[in-house]
């Protein structure tokens, strides 16, 4: 059974208009004239509907022939299960970063194939797909341990994958598990360790799901870590944002101290107990890095203090070419390196922070300074503006509220120049104006969400 149709048509055109006759033209009605052609709407990789036409057929049989052959169901391999599948999908990935292929097998091993792995791949249907999920959700919350909305997201996308590859494969006609109905993913925002949130995390113990230190605070942190043989890269991280597998990949072919920049061609990940070099996470981490004069510094500093070491290690020295080393040359590996952070912090009494939290510091510091959002977001390698817009712009309170005293003094300009020198003189210095982020999304030319 085929999903198209034949149709007959040729070359003339209208003495007139010049316009081509196609399937009108008289001629038609005479053996030999023209060509045959057959359309059909055919599913793509991603399960979409997608309209084919050929032509040039010499007869209507030669064109249903190549119709039949083209819409001719898929024939899978007879006993192939999804789990099968799922397991030869994951095998041919060859080319994946690392963390992908590690999220890729956990999902697989851990979620798809105990709950998929015994249906027929012919006949998996959206509706198994749904009670998969539901069936996660339900097993997870009875063993105490919920599954977030992020991580079913996550599942998801690597189940579409492996049934996009089955669709291309010829195994399947459409992708089932392409529209699951699953709870909302709402991105973690950035929360600013403001004072009452600081008092809230010393009396009750809470804190946020991503936290960040104000100015103050993250200078205090960088005064206290001044002595550590890593300082500098606390010093890079909470001034320039770069991600910490960014920051245990750099090498110094990477840095130019004399131009004042650091180019961001890599990562290091740890796999199994192992370190993995590779890409960074996207084309947009492929990036320059302006260095300012305090971070020069603490890089000129810090390869000294590694010279010194490479000395006294003598033939323990491993030449590794990494800025951030072991005492022996080696790398130090971002899980190390989140261990460490953890511990100074806490030796510093301040409230706790990650050092992906000490990365967002580094962009919204930037914005309370006035830096443009297109600037921010090319230093931290985001891939869209509005990534950068939705994760940062809602973080600083100051900053905020600056934009908000700017917006009432359109309407009410009396009472701001009333009320400026007073409050000027309580903050002990002048009234800023309006950063350069706030106009980017605020201006005329702006709108609630930069684009």
């Amino acid at each position: 059974m085929n999903h198209g149709a034949t149709y007959r048509r040729c070359g003339c055109r209208d003495t007139n208009t010049g316009r081509l006759l196609g399937a009108r033209c008289p001629g038609l009605r005479s053996p030999g004239h023209g060509s045959w052609y057959f359309s059909a709407d055919l599913p793509s990789a991603a399960g979409e509907r997608r309209r084919v036409r050929r032509g040039g057929f010499e007869t209507r049989a030669a064109a249903v022939a190549a119709l039949e052959e083209l819409t001719a169901p898929p024939n899978p391999e007879p006993g192939l299960t999804t789990g099968d599948w799922l397991v030869r999908w994951l095998a041919s990935r060859v080319s994946l970063r690392a963390s992908t292929a590690r999220s890729y097998a956990a999902h697989v091993r851990g979620y798809l194939v105990p709950y998929l792995g015994a249906i027929p791949l012919a006949v998996l249907t959206p509706g198994e797909v749904q009670a998969m999920f539901t069936a996660v959700i339900r097993d997870e919350t009875v063993l105490g341990r919920p599954v977030s909305a992020a991580t079913l997201h996550r599942i998801h996308a690597t189940l579409r994958a492996a049934l996009n590859g089955a669709v291309r494969a010829g195994l399947i006609g459409t992708n089932p598990g392409r529209w699951p109905e699953l709870p909302r993913a709402a991105r973690p925002r950035p929360q600013v360790w403001t004072p009452a949130l600081t008092e809230r995390w010393q009396t009750e113990g809470w804190r946020p799901v991503v936290g960040v230190w104000t100015a103050a605070q993250t200078a205090e942190f960088l005064r206290q870590v001044r002595g550590h043989r890593l300082y500098a890269l606390f010093h890079l991280v909470a001034l320039r944002g770069l991600r910490r597998g960014e920051a245990a990949g750099l090498r110094w072919g990477d840095l130019d101290l004399d131009a004042g920049t650091l180019t961001v061609s890599g990562q290091l990940q740890q796999l199994g107990g192992r370190m993995v070099a590779g890409p960074p996470k996207s084309d947009a981490g492929r990036r320059v890095v302006a260095l300012d004069k305090t971070t020069i510094a603490a890089l000129r500093e810090h390869r000294l203090r590694q010279q010194a070491e490479r000395a006294a290690a003598r033939t323990w020295w491993a030449e590794t070419g990494y800025v951030f080393t072991t005492r022996a040359g080696k790398p130090v590996g971002p899980d190390r390196m989140t261990r460490l952070f953890r511990k100074l912090v806490a030796d510093a009494g301040l409230p706790p922070v990650t050092l992906h939290g000490l990365r967002h510091g580094a962009a919204t510091l930037a914005l309370a300074a006035g830096t443009d959002l297109k600037v921010v977001q090319d230093q931290l390698g985001h891939s869209t503006i509005t990534l950068t817009a939705d994760t940062y712009t809602s973080v600083l309170p100051e900053t905020a509220r600056t934009a908000a005293d700017s917006t009432a003094a359109l309407l009410f300009p009396a009472s701001a120049r009333r009320a400026g020198p007073v409050r000027q003189q309580a903050r002990g210095r002048e009234k800023k104006p309006w950063p350069a982020w706030a106009r980017h999304r605020c201006g005329p030319h702006g709108g609630g969400r930069a684009a």
